[in-house]
């Protein structure tokens, strides 16, 4: 499958917003990550130390499945999408992240090739972590290394249990989960967002169908029942949830 390739202008405007930042992380970028949440200053610090900014334009791939995982990102800017393509060259979304969202977190454990695709989908400044220094990171900081493979061990259950879900949940409950996590702030949080909390992308009803694994009629079926229960406000592909406590009970 040929990916498309971007335009000139918006390579561009990707590497003038990455040089906007310094040649590091910015602590205080860190300590709003999920993963990190849990470190100390200090050792949020020297973290910050070892990742370096990279640009990425519209529609740039980041990574392939079956491409070596030697890195971890965490998006400063921009939106990224973690992808699976089938056999018959359709696309199937696993998850959308935006500021503050992470994902490789997988080459931060072991030597295994990427399991999905991740593309970015408008100019966007990743914060890139070899693993070897994080390796290097954990052996200079014993603290800090408990605390991380605790969380990561907490992340790579949530991803199980996404897994499961599109095996053994309906369409309206993995629906409902799809909901939650696009309107989670980063993408990865398990957070129940606030009464009111906005989807910060306009959703098509294809794109929705491909996060959840179920064709365009569908979703625009469950999509009218949540907003007949009161549920969300769908309004020209901008996506409100009005009671996310009901979303998640639909879920289980």
């Amino acid at each position: 499958m040929a990916w498309p390739t971007a335009s000139s202008d918006s390579r561009g405007n990707a590497r003038r917003k990455a040089a906007a930042v310094t040649n590091h992380a910015d602590p205080e970028v860190l300590a709003h990550v999920g993963l990190f949440a849990d470190l100390t200053t200090p050792e949020l610090i020297g973290l910050a130390r070892l990742m370096r900014p990279r640009a990425y334009a519209r529609d740039e791939v980041i990574y392939l499945r079956g491409d070596p995982g030697m890195a971890f990102y965490v998006i400063a800017s921009g939106r990224v999408k973690i992808a699976l393509t089938s056999p018959d060259g359709k696309e199937i979304i696993l998850r959308r992240l935006g500021p503050g969202g992470f994902h490789g977190e997988l080459a931060l454990l072991g030597d295994r090739p990427r399991s999905a695709d991740a593309i970015s989908t408008e100019p966007s400044v990743l914060l890139v972590l070899q693993r070897d220094a994080f390796r290097q990171f954990l052996a200079d900081h014993a603290s800090a290394a408990t605390k991380l493979l605790a969380t990561v061990s907490q992340y790579l259950r949530r991803n199980a249990e996404l897994i499961q879900d599109a095996t053994f949940l309906d369409v309206p409950a993995r629906l409902a989960r799809v909901l939650l996590s696009l309107a989670s702030e980063d993408g990865n949080s398990s957070d129940l967002p606030p009464p009111g909390a906005v989807i910060p992308d306009r959703m098509k009803q294809g794109e929705l169908a491909a996060l959840v694994g179920a064709t365009r009629e569908s979703i625009n079926k469950w999509l009218g029942a949540f907003e007949k229960q009161g549920l969300i406000r769908y309004d020209k592909g901008q996506i409100t949830l009005l009671r996310p406590s009901g979303l998640q009970q639909r879920i289980y």
